[in-house]
């Protein structure tokens, strides 16, 4: 009976990677993992392509935050749309999938502005790489950045979702913001799709660096630099949240192509989230991987340039809608 159970783990290491040796910079890390900051923003490969819709397409030029009296009233305000409201209309929203953004309006000169933090070559590029078949690697195109532009689309916010001021700062507070908002996009460039816990009350092994976890970080520095929020207001956040047993990292962006298992084993695990040009394609792609997962339940995560294997346990994933208290 050893010798089958031992046969057994000798063919899942082989084909699936089961049993890594850790080949990473901390072989004992803190969790949550610490999301890595950057000295500058790396250069993005020429490979990467933004899509249909480009990023930012009415905003301003990068680093270039505009400046207010000091004395000078603003209001802020949450804001918040469906996912892919442009394609889908409200579909998203009755899951709980939404975008959240900031808005500002400049009480002397009654300008607004709208500031969101969004994936520079669209989501799905985001949370899965692409394999190229001539370079034989797997590409990642997954920056993200913030997105200013003048003005606020009210019928955008308000349609499908939500526009409600949360507080009033003044123009040195705001001024402060802008300095910071830079410093942050250019020394947090990288976008993450996933929050992993061990359960709904567990250990959170990642946290996601989206639009939500902006925003709220956002929040969070405006309150440092002396804004007050109306804590009245009560406001939700989605999360793609994977059940994860620990997970154990399983080398970085150079080192798996040192061993042919992991190489492989991380190639055939995102075969199955390779791009498409339909829906149809999509959920072919899903379909496939079904098998797979009900037999191994793997999933590979990439975060701070490792890869990570997470062994999924019930409910493995869910979408989750919860509130977080404005700052106070």
């Amino acid at each position: 009976m050893k010798w089958l159970l031992a046969l057994v783990y000798l063919i899942l290491f082989v084909q699936y990677g089961i049993g890594w040796t850790s080949q990473c910079s901390d072989p004992h890390p803190l969790w949550p993992q610490i999301h890595r900051e950057y000295e500058k923003r790396p250069i993005s490969d020429p490979y990467c392509k933004a899509g249909i819709i480009p990023f930012c397409p009415t905003g301003l030029p990068s680093n270039s935050m505009p400046k207010v009296g000091d004395s000078d009233l603003l209001y802020v305000y949450a804001m918040k749309a469906p996912v892919w409201e442009f394609k889908f209309g409200d579909l998203l929203k009755k899951f709980n999938i939404m975008h959240d953004a900031i808005g500002f309006h400049h009480v002397p000169t009654g300008l607004n502005m709208t500031m969101e933090w969004y994936e520079l070559f669209q989501l799905f590029n985001c949370t899965f790489p692409h394999e190229r078949k001539v370079e034989q690697d797997l590409m990642w195109c997954n920056q993200g950045a913030a997105c200013i532009y003048m003005g606020i689309d009210e019928k955008h916010w308000k349609e499908n979702g939500t526009l409600v001021k949360v507080g009033e700062i003044n123009g040195t507070i705001f001024n402060q913001f802008a300095m910071w908002t830079e410093l942050d996009n250019n020394t947090f460039p990288f976008y993450e799709t996933w929050t992993v816990k061990e359960s709904r009350q567990g250990v959170t092994w990642f946290d996601p660096f989206d639009c939500a976890s902006w925003v709220l970080r956002a929040f969070s520095k405006l309150h440092e630099y002396g804004a007050t929020f109306n804590t009245s207001v009560h406001l939700n956040y989605t999360k793609a949240v994977l059940y994860s047993d620990q997970p154990m990292c399983i080398g970085n962006a150079t080192t798996v192509y040192q061993n042919v298992t992991t190489i492989n084993s991380l190639k055939k695990f995102y075969s199955y989230f390779q791009g498409s040009q339909n829906l149809a394609e999509v959920l072919l792609h899903l379909f496939e991987y079904l098998p797979y997962f009900l037999m191994y339940n793997n999933f590979y995560l990439y975060y701070n340039d490792e890869y990570w294997h997470l062994p999924l346990k019930y409910p493995y994933i869910e979408i989750t809608y919860d509130e977080v208290p404005l700052p106070s």
